[in-house]
């Protein structure tokens, strides 16, 4: 039976998993995936470390070891994070080479609780990078006012980055912007330009946010309107990562990246994330299906890639119907519906969704070392 998930690197697209956790790093079960093909990267994040390593016994030893040594809770946990973003590169680390640096990577988040702060953001991601001390680890930095900067000396520090928390096409070119900044800063100081970055643009968040406003509207319209709002339902998402990617497109052939592409310069692909599907009336491979395109990432979790095995349809879709798209951005305009506002929402919003788990972790771990602090005789 055929691999669709195969199909999509035939398509120039790469696969990732969106999730990590030391029982797949033992049990083997990462491994295979790699061996296999099925995936070419790694994504984490706090709500996916959260998920890990709460209330997980395997973690208990280690944990164990880190109080014993006088590690604080934050101590604690990137003593089990690090491990595993570790583990996970060195496995990966024949894809990176064999790709000539394009994929292999793991990634791994700054706190969330840096969200507003460049600086700090700046450190932190220098510090991850050297306590980490592999060449395929990707820092991921949030998309933000505070992150641009932070995006730009982060590059210029020749340490990849993934943006991430990128819901409008306007932050997603600003993002293109300080990747660009941050290589011509390299360039100025006769570095290599080699650093590789992906641009994670955000899908299911914003058709779950949209299609709750469209179903507010629909409660007072009339048949007509009713037919044309539902018409609208689960088509935000996809539309507005087409017109990301003709953005993309355009900045990637200007001069300016042309000189830097001439001296080894890779460009900063779109990665598809939050690519599970909320609405159950939906197709579960509708992010992917649909957003198939060359020199991309789909970062899938484990249910969506099982699903994309068994049924996805691969096909060249992220540039057609373009102008469909474009109408599908304009109605809701047109309804009252200002993206910009719904976008910079998800993002406040996403930002949440990451402190929040990541202080629930906090607090797991504190209890936790505290029930294995060793007891005196």
């Amino acid at each position: 039976m055929a691999n669709h998930l195969h199909e999509l690197f035939e398509h120039g697209q790469s696969v990732w998993m969106d999730n990590l956790s030391r029982d797949i790093l033992t049990s083997g079960e990462l491994a295979s995936a790699i061996a296999s093909g099925n995936i070419r990267g790694i994504t984490s994040n706090p709500a996916i470390f959260e998920k890990a390593i709460a209330g997980n016994a395997i973690y208990d030893t280690a944990i164990a070891e880190a109080v014993q040594d006088g590690k604080d809770v934050q101590g604690v946990y990137e003593t089990l994070a690090f491990a595993d973003i570790q583990a996970a590169a060195d496995l990966l680390r024949p894809v990176y080479e064999s790709s000539n640096g394009v994929d292999g990577y793991v990634s791994i988040e700054v706190s969330p609780n840096l969200a507003g702060d460049t600086a700090g953001t700046i450190a932190e991601a220098q510090r991850f990078w050297q306590t980490l001390n592999r060449p395929n680890i990707m820092i991921k930095i949030p998309g933000t006012a505070a992150g641009f900067p932070a995006i730009e000396a982060t590059i210029a520090a020749g340490i990849p980055v993934n943006v991430t928390l990128l819901f409008s096409v306007a932050d997603y070119e600003q993002t293109a912007m300080a990747y660009i900044r941050g290589l011509e800063a390299l360039a100025a100081q006769g570095q290599s330009v080699k650093v590789a970055s992906v641009a994670s643009f955000f899908l299911s968040r914003i058709d779950t946010k949209i299609d709750a406003r469209l179903q507010a509207l629909a409660a007072t319209a009339d048949e007509t309107q009713q037919a044309k709002l539902n018409s609208l339902m689960g088509k935000a998402a996809i539309a507005n990562a087409k017109m990301a990617y003709q953005r993309y497109k355009e900045i990637y052939n200007t001069a300016a990246w042309q000189a830097l592409a001439a001296q080894g310069a890779l460009e900063q692909r779109l990665l598809w994330a939050s690519t599970s599907t909320k609405n159950p009336t939906y197709s579960d491979v509708m992010y992917v299906d649909n957003l198939v395109g060359d020199n991309t990432v789909n970062t899938m979790p484990p249910e969506t890639i099982d699903a994309c095995i068994d049924h996805c349809d691969v096909s060249d879709r992220l540039e057609a119907n373009l102008d469909q798209a474009r109408q599908v951005l304009a109605d809701f305009t047109e309804l009252g519906i200002d993206l910009d506002v719904v976008m910079q929402e998800l993002q406040t919003e996403g930002i949440d969704k990451f402190v929040k788990p990541f202080a629930s972790l906090m607090k797991s771990l504190e209890t936790k070392m505290a029930s294995l602090q060793p007891t005196s005789v």
